[in-house]
Order: structure tokens, then sequence, then C-alpha cells
């Protein structure tokens, strides 16, 4: 049974692979794909892993929130938001209870729902999910005018513990354990703890980070994985909200200076992408294809209430205001309000929560994630260009916390010995290019910051910066020269086919090699190749 399973794990991220190379060329989003994959597996494959179990699903699926709220503020960079952070906040707040509201009359009037189901509804999907929309803006490499991305970015991933203290309160209600005193200090609780702990947490590992040197290698992302899992744990105990810690922890950490950070952000990137992979396999494994013809209607019509009334309400009733955001900017905010994970964990959550709902949310929360990632997802690209929001010199990756504003610098050492080209010469004269600087001029135990009119002499180590290079389609590998094999004893010009030759070791030496070198049996070759 074991052996069947992990195939079954193999046969899954195999396909999953697979699934989002085919998403990014048809121009779909990549999650929908994980929600087909799960539908496929739990109703329809050779081996359905039938999950009916919400209880379980929603611990899963909270866990999996955690790093995607400690992610939607570790990736965010602070220089980049800071422009639009009363916007943002706005609308990751009143903005949430506005939608939230707003979709719950809708439900109530149109749909004739009693109120606590409508307003739960609306509680559940009145928050839009950041990695839907920003998967697509980085894959396509969208860039948009006026801080239009930033604030996507800080909005979308900041608004989930707004909705999920309303679906929280509409829980209470429907259970009928709600009062005005007990209401009161659910918001104070978790508004005070989720903040004040977010802070006390943050400020912590920061601290801890700057002082603690990790002996072994990998043990710094491990804290910060035991951080965001704190970050969320400790509020909750407490009654706040686990959330907002784990996104307030997240954007103080991603944006504090440590070693390794930028790895860090790669790492919680990949950990956060299969955080929604799981989300919505998940989502997947739990619909019955059988009973969603009676969740289509109903989705279509709040889907549609959504795009055209409560969401455009919400943003253009919150940035009008400010009186510096064009018609057209607001309604691409609009239009790019995707409903995501969030509404997923909100809507197994409630379900788990209440005894009985009325209404079939989850079959219903379902279609309209469906329609939302599949529909206006797919047309974010189109609507940008239709919209003229599109800025060709602008980079979305600004955004994140791992973009560099000025591109990577990369230090080399240039010894300059007797007869060099160098020797003699003052760094003005030398004709370097514009991307190549002498920073620093090393002479015996002294070190010199290069000047135009510094002389360099023979002995000197001159360290060059240089633009960093990166490029996935080449990389280094190293060879080794074997007694006998084809390259002993023969000079490197011979095989210039196989790679460049960068660097030869030999025993404790290391030699610059040119075409002429002649290589030796136990020579260690770094070669650069090209896929």
């Amino acid at each position: 049974m074991t052996t069947l399973f992990l195939i079954l794990i193999v046969i899954v991220i195999l396909t999953c692979i697979w699934l989002n190379d085919m998403s990014a060329r048809i121009g779909v989003p990549t999650l929908l794909a994980f929600i087909l994959l799960g539908i496929i597996f739990g109703n329809v494959g050779a081996i359905p892993v039938y999950l009916d179990d919400h209880s379980f699903a929603k611990e899963l699926c909270t866990v999996a929130l955690i790093f995607i709220m400690f992610y939607g503020g570790f990736g965010t960079r602070w220089e980049a938001v800071r422009p639009v952070v009363r916007e943002s906040v706005l609308l990751a707040s009143v903005g949430v209870i506005v939608t939230a509201g707003l979709t719950g009359l809708f439900c109530h009037y149109a749909l004739q729902w009693g109120w606590a189901e409508s307003l739960m509804l609306g509680a559940v999907v009145s928050s839009t999910d950041a990695a839907s929309v920003f998967s697509i803006l980085r894959a396509k490499k969208l860039g948009l005018k006026n801080n239009t991305a930033p604030m996507l970015e800080m909005e979308s991933g900041s608004n989930d513990p707004c909705a999920y203290m309303l679906t929280a309160i509409m829980i209470s209600v429907m259970n009928h354990t709600a009062s005005g005193s007990s209401t009161a200090w659910m918001l104070f609780a978790q508004i005070a703890f989720g903040a004040g702990l977010g802070f006390g947490i943050a400020k912590a590992a920061s601290w801890a980070l700057q002082r603690v040197k990790f002996t072994t290698d990998g043990f710094d992302t491990l804290f910060i994985f035991a951080v965001a899992i704190a970050s969320y744990a400790i509020p909750d105990l407490l009654g706040g909200n686990g959330y907002l810690s784990a996104y307030i922890v997240g954007i103080i950490l991603g944006n504090e200076d440590f070693k390794g950070k930028k790895s860090l952000v790669g790492f919680f990137d990949g950990v956060t992408g299969l955080m929604q992979v799981l989300i919505f396999f998940v989502l997947g494994l739990l619909a019955r294809p059988a009973e969603l013809h009676k969740a289509i209607l109903p989705a279509l019509g709040i889907s549609a209430f959504l795009l055209l009334v409560a969401r455009p309400a919400a943003v253009f009733g919150i940035l009008t205001p400010f009186g510096k955001y064009p018609f057209k900017q607001q309604g691409l905010i609009s239009f790019v309000g995707l409903r995501g994970a969030a509404s997923i964990v909100f809507a197994i959550m409630a379900i788990t929560g209440v005894e009985a709902l009325d209404t079939e949310l989850f079959n219903i929360v379902f279609c309209i994630v469906l329609i939302s990632i599949s529909l206006q997802g797919s047309l974010i690209p189109w609507s940008a260009r239709k919209l003229d929001m599109l800025d060709a010199g602008t980079d979305v990756m600004k955004t994140f916390s791992d973009y560099s504003e000025n591109t990577e610098m990369q230090f080399s050492q240039v010894k300059i010995g007797p007869g060099s080209a160098w020797e003699g010469k003052r760094v003005m004269n030398l004709g370097l290019p514009r991307n190549m600087l002498i920073a620093l001029v090393v002479r015996g135990q002294e070190r010199i910051v290069a000047r135009g009119d510094t002389l360099l002499q023979a002995g000197d180590k001159a360290i060059v910066v240089t633009k960093a290079f990166e490029d996935t389609e080449t990389y280094l590998v190293e060879k080794t020269i074997k007694p006998g094999g084809k390259r002993a004893g023969r000079p490197i010009c011979e095989f210039a086919g196989e790679g460049l030759v960068l660097l030869v070791k030999r025993g404790d030496r290391e030699i610059i090699p040119s075409g002429s070198t002649v290589l030796e049996a136990g020579d260690l070759l770094v070669l650069l190749k090209d896929r």
C-alpha cells in the first residue's frame, strides 16, 4: 500500500509539472490545472483518492494558508509599496467589508437566502488572491503603470485577515454564540493580539538573525520556517488573528537586511507555490462534480455581481477620493480581484464550524473560484492592454523583496604583475568599459579606494566590480583529467568544442589557462558550459 501511495505521489508531481508548463503556454492560470487534477484523482482516476473529511482538509489548508500569508509579507518590497500603503490598507480592510456586505445583500435579495447564510458567503469570498494574480504578472512580465502592481501586491497579500475575522464572526452568529460584548472582544483580540504579537515576534526574530551565527548551512531557513509557524500559532492560541500576525512578521523580516535573505525569498516562494498547489488539489479532491449542477447558476450570479458591482464599488469608493487614480487604473484593479486559496480555506472553516448550512456553500465557492481564476485570470493580460495600463519601462519584479534596485555586482581580483598592461597606468587611463569599475587597490597591507588618478603598480591587486551575470542556460562543471584519458598531455585548444576552460587546478596551484596550456593527469578543470 505504501508503494502504491508513493507511486501516486510521483504521478501527481509529474502531472503538476506538465500542467504548469501547459498552462503557461496557453495562458491559463496554473492553479486551475491543479483543481482539475484534484477532481480527476478524487473522482475518476484509476486509483481514486476519495477525500470526504472536511475537518482534516480544514487543518491541512489552515497550515498551508499560514505560509501563504507569511510569504505575502515576506516577498513584498516595502520600498515599492510605501507610496500606496494607505490605499492598500483601506482596500484590504474597508474594501473587504464593503465587498462582503454587498455580496451578502445580493445573496439575500436576489437569491432569496437567509441573512446569515448570505453574509457568510460574502465574508468567505471577500478577499482576493495574491498568488494567482502575481503568478500571471510575473509569468507574463506585465509591468503596470502608476504603482498598480505594488498596490495589488499589498492589498491582496494583506486582505485575508479581515476576511478571516468576518468569517469567524459569522460562524459565531450562526452558532448563536455571538453577542455584542463577545463580538467586540473578538474584534479587539483579533486585531490587538494579532498585530501586537506579530510585531513582537518579528522584532525578536530579527534580533536573533542579526546576532546568532548558524553553524550549519540551512539552519537559518529552518529558523525562519519555525518563526512563520509561531507567528500564527502564538496569537491564535490567545485569540488573536494568526493570519494578520503571519503577514506582519513576514513583511518586517522580508525587509530586514540579513545574510541569505534573498535565497530565503526564493525558498518561501517555492513553499508558497507548494501550499497553493496543495489547497487547490485538496479542493479538487473534495469536489463532487455530480453535485455541482445546483451550484453553477448561483455561482455565476455571485461571480458576475462580484466582478461588475461589489468589487468595483469597493475600489472606486475608496480610490476615487484620492484624486490621483484614473478611471482605467481603478477598472483594472477591480478586474484583477481574483478569488483563490483563502476563499477555499474559509469555506471549509464555515462548513466545519457550523452544523448545518442551508446553502451548498462549499460547492458554490468552488464554482466561484473556478470561474474567477479561469475567466478573470486568463483575461488579465488582455484587460491590462485594453485599459492601456501596461508600462514597458516598469519592472513588476520591483514589487518583490528579492529584487535588487541596482543590479547585483560581482567582485573580481586582478593581480598586476611586472610588465602587465596596467602597470604604471592611472585608473582613468585604462579604458575600462562603462559597466566595469576598479573599486579598491590592495597594495601589501594597504587598501586604497581607487580614484581616477590612482597609479597602479606591479604587485597590486585591483578589485574590479562588474554587473553580475545570471543565466539559467549557462552553468559551470568540473572535470578531472584521468591518467590515459584523451585530454591528458594535450593542449586545451584541441578540445575547443567541449566548453570553455576557465580554470585548471593542479595540486595547490590554480592556473588561468590559455589555448596552449597542456593538461596533465590529475588536473581539475572548471568549464563553462552552455545548454
